[in-house]
């Protein structure tokens, strides 16, 4: 029987190794990561992807890209190119419900594997770290889930990425109300959201019909607002007071279970300081709009025993919804009221348009149906179908049905069209049915924008389905119908860059990087466009908007002539070569930077 590793050990550090045990233990997710298989994609393996020059849709230069290949390997290759570019990434990854139609369920879902959950936190953890690596400075990630697996998703995601939690986005799925056990109906899934810290959703430009000026201040239009907080007046005795309007002479009661929002000078301590003016300085700058004088109900009670009988029979002023009385029996200091005019209305605080710290309405955390009445209130709402949509949008472009639970474009759209400028980078590394894709280009064609996007598939194929290439017959397929039918869909256009991930031995990256792969690299590096190897030729030239790139495969005196007459600008020059020290004749050009090819694919690799 093969011993324990603990058996050697003494007493005290059996102790010391517990007590290094709990002080290890964290709040929040913990999964089995080392009693699970680990993902077989996780090695060392240096990640290319070939250009696939058949597959490539429109002539190049490619600003878009579909990307043939396990994710894993896919991210790993943007990690090199497109570290921090990323605006807006959406995925829609698997669900962890057992189901046999993806083809990781065999490997991470399957409902009989003691793991089961672990295996499915593991895989989507992995990737997101290389995701979070992706974003720009102001960049998002949105994903979606059911509500079944949300928590366990979203404790995952807080320790992926850390302090970018946002919140989440709630959207109706159908308009099913089947019952589930317990008579509950789920017909809704979230969208959880992650930021990098300068992201802020576009929102919409706040409506200002509410803004009038009827009284023509020169500060502007203006709308009110109540000055009440949600305390009482033993929660805040100090904001219990009355308001006392000197053109019409007449007193407010506070309310007891709203006290107001500013203070009173009558009440401050000596040396007290206030973030913000007193009630008496706010009337005096005309920002307390108090009841209209001609239509406002007047109490007034000449003496106490009138007040008390007015108070017993509740003709007192009351609030305006509730109705309870602002004056009881039990009101601090009862005789202050005798004597005086008492307004029945309640005064609001003057806002102006111009002071407001934004013009722009947040976006809600409610997506709502077409069919639903949106409520009117300073909020952006987003309006969807149900995934039921979803299938439509595919079948209009393939005629059938060749892929299961697609999201609907417009809820895709609205999302993107949230979470980007027209020039922004979108990112889905579970693109599946490129439903992503066809939003981005929807918007692109709606506002004129120049969106880009990248679009990461596998093939999903099985060994019953040897054949089976969802990226080409599916993904890549659904944005060539969508250029070619100019009839439906002419105001959407999007060629892009196909490419399929391979993996190289780091010990055989010497022989085995071509030079068709390294400049794919290299061009996405130094964000340039695709252009493909040209074929035949010892190396490339890409002139780009204030950088030029170069990469040398064979030197020679030939190349270096022909490089000295395109190397004439002044735009930043980077020449990569496989063998550096062979760069010669050229002069000593202070603005080129010769680099070398391994030695930099390696570097971008392992940051």
């Amino acid at each position: 029987m093969t011993g324990s590793a603990y058996d050697g050990l003494t007493r005290s550090q059996l102790i010391a190794l517990l007590k290094k045990r709990d002080a290890d233990r964290k709040l929040g997710l913990v999964w089995e990561r080392d009693a699970i298989d680990p993902d077989t994609a996780i090695d060392s393996n240096f990640v290319v992807a070939d250009l696939i020059a058949d597959q490539c849709e429109r002539p190049a230069p490619w600003d878009n890209l579909i990307i043939e290949g396990d994710n894993y390997d896919a991210l790993r290759w943007l990690r090199m190119t497109h570290r921090g570019q990323v605006k807006c990434i959406y995925i829609d990854p698997p669900y962890n419900t057992g189901n046999k139609d993806w083809v990781y369920n065999d490997h991470y879902v399957d409902p009989n594997h003691r793991y089961r959950h672990s295996q499915w936190l593991e895989f989507l953890y992995q990737r997101l770290l290389i995701a979070r690596d992706l974003l720009a400075p102001d960049g998002v990630l949105l994903c979606s889930i059911n509500d079944d697996n949300r928590a366990k998703l979203e404790l995952m995601m807080d320790q992926a990425l850390p302090g970018m939690r946002v919140g989440s986005l709630v959207w109706r799925t159908r308009d099913s109300t089947s019952a589930k056990d317990g008579n509950f109906s789920d017909v809704h899934e979230h969208i959880l959201i992650y930021s990098q810290p300068g992201f802020s959703f576009t929102g919409s430009v706040k409506n200002q019909k509410k803004y009038s000026n009827p009284d023509e201040d020169s500060r502007g239009p203006w709308n009110t607002d109540p000055i009440t907080l949600g305390f009482s007046s033993v929660d805040r005795p100090n904001l219990f007071y009355p308001i006392h309007n000197p053109e019409t002479d007449r007193y407010y009661p506070c309310d007891p279970d709203s006290v107001w929002r500013y203070a009173s000078q009558a009440n401050l301590k000596v040396g007290q300081k206030l973030r913000t003016e007193t009630i008496e300085e706010f009337t005096r700058q005309g920002r307390i709009v108090f009841p209209n004088p001609n239509s406002e109900e007047v109490f007034f009670y000449e003496t106490r025993e009138a007040l008390d009988c007015a108070i017993a029979s509740g003709n007192v002023p009351a609030t305006p919804q509730k109705r309870l009385p602002l004056l009881r029996t039990d009101t601090p200091n009862l005789d202050f009221w005798v004597g005086k005019k008492i307004g029945g209305g309640r005064p609001t605080f003057k806002k102006f348009w111009s002071e407001l710290r934004s013009h722009i309405s947040p976006l809600s955390s409610w997506v709502a149906r077409k069919n639903e009445k949106a409520e009117k209130r300073d909020e952006t709402t987003i309006i969807t179908s149900g995934s039921g949509e979803g299938t439509g949008d595919l079948q209009s472009v393939f005629g059938s049905k060749v892929f299961q639970n697609p999201k609907p474009v417009s809820l895709i759209r609205e999302l993107v069209r949230q979470s980007t400028s027209p020039g922004d980078l979108v990112l889905d590394f579970f693109a599946g049915s490129a439903t992503t894709a066809q939003a981005v280009m929807e918007l692109n064609g709606e506002d004129g924008g120049e969106r880009r996007f990248i679009m990461v598939s596998s093939t999903e194929a099985t060994t019953d389905e040897p054949e089976k290439n969802i990226c080409r017959d599916v993904t890549a397929e659904r944005v060539r119908r969508l250029n070619a039918n100019d009839d439906k869909y002419e105001d959407l256009s999007a060629g892009f860059a196909y490419l399929l991930c391979r993996e190289i031995n780091p010990l055989e990256l010497d022989d085995a990087l071509t030079p068709e792969a390294a400049w794919s690299i290299l061009e996405a590096h130094h964000g340039l466009p695709l252009t493909g190897w040209p074929g035949g030729e010892a190396h490339a030239v890409h002139e780009g908007e204030g950088v030029t790139l170069v990469l040398v495969d064979i030197w020679s005196e030939a190349v270096a002539e022909r490089l000295s007459r395109v190397l004439g600008g002044t735009d930043a020059v980077f020449l990569y070569a496989f063998e550096p020290g062979q760069i010669t004749g050229l002069d000593g050009r202070a603005e080129v930077e010769v680099r070398g090819v391994r030695e930099t694919l390696r570097r971008l690799y392992a940051a």
